[in-house]
């Protein structure tokens, strides 16, 4: 299974990798950073695509794709 993790003090809160997600797995996670902003949180098996981190604006999002992810993309 991969992973989405978020640098959550860079996260503003637009939600670009929500909207961007085709797995609709990403949603807010109702905690916020030093800054105000509510960051989000991966809610569901990720496909390891990538589209969230390519999206944000803010360099916040890393996808860690797993080996099973990796194959299958290829």
């Amino acid at each position: 299974m991969s992973r989405v993790v978020f640098l959550e003090e860079r996260c503003k809160g637009c939600r670009l990798c929500v909207a961007a997600c085709p797995c609709g797995i990403l949603r807010p996670s109702g905690r916020f950073n030093r800054h105000g902003y509510e960051v989000m949180e991966q809610a569901g098996t990720c496909s390891g695509c990538a589209s969230c981190a390519v999206m944000c604006p803010d360099v916040a999002i890393r996808v860690f794709r797993s080996v099973k992810a990796k194959e299958g993309a290829a």
